[in-house]
């Protein structure tokens, strides 16, 4: 039974141990670990799912990683502390189940959809050493944390998933533009797609996503 700071679901990988993967998903604002879960029957059998609880509780089964408010030109203001703490436990998280589970970091992935890929990003650019990719959907990179990115060295053969919607009215479009010029001079593979779709996972995209993980290699040493 695995011990970790977050509230969690936990679906096992069927793969032998020595080649076992992790792959930890982060919901969105106002949802749960429930969410996100639904998508452990379609990842392959070589994951180990996680599907993580926000912290901050905003009432019956609704949680977030931060509070935030928008501003009148459509910008966000984050609550920056929430952010900080929530990052600081979403770490040990995935130090405390990659060490449980026996996968090394070059075969562990985080992921999210909205908020939760926020995180997804966060935990990318500023402990690359935890993982081997990361996976964005319908999201952005908060611009507070650029200036936390790891040296560039460290993100080499890193890997990173980013699709957006082109209706997402959430989400809008440019978030994705602004993730792209971050990473490029950055040593890591982007893959970068766009959706016929608001702010949701429909099944073409979730096809794709699948067929990414599927060819995932760990990362070398």
């Amino acid at each position: 039974m695995l011990d970790l700071p977050l509230g969690f679901l936990h679906r096992p990988a069927s793969a032998n141990p020595d080649e076992a993967w992790l792959l930890a998903l982060m919901h969105g604002v106002g949802s749960n670990e429930q969410d996100l879960f639904g998508l452990a029957a379609y990842i392959p059998a070589r994951f180990h799912v996680l599907s993580l609880r926000a912290p901050y509780r905003m009432g019956p089964n609704a949680n977030a990683w931060f509070d935030f408010s928008v501003n009148a030109d459509g910008s966000r203001t984050i609550n920056a502390a929430q952010e900080a703490a929530s990052r600081a436990l979403l770490l040990q998280t995935l130090e405390s189940a990659a060490r449980q589970l026996g996968v090394p970091a070059s075969r562990v992935i985080v992921g999210g959809f909205s908020q939760g890929g926020i995180m997804s990003l966060s935990v990318l650019l500023t402990r690359p050493d935890l993982v081997a990719g990361a996976m964005a959907l319908h999201s952005r990179m908060l611009p507070e944390i650029v200036p936390q990115r790891a040296a560039q060295a460290a993100f080499k053969g890193r890997q990173l998933w980013v699709s957006q919607g082109l209706l997402d009215n959430v989400i809008p479009i440019a978030n994705g533009e602004f993730i792209r010029s971050q990473v490029k001079e950055l040593p890591l593979h982007l893959t970068y797609r766009e959706f016929a779709s608001a702010h949701e996972i429909r099944p073409d995209e979730l096809q794709a996503l699948v067929e990414w993980l599927e060819q995932l290699n760990p990362v070398s040493a």
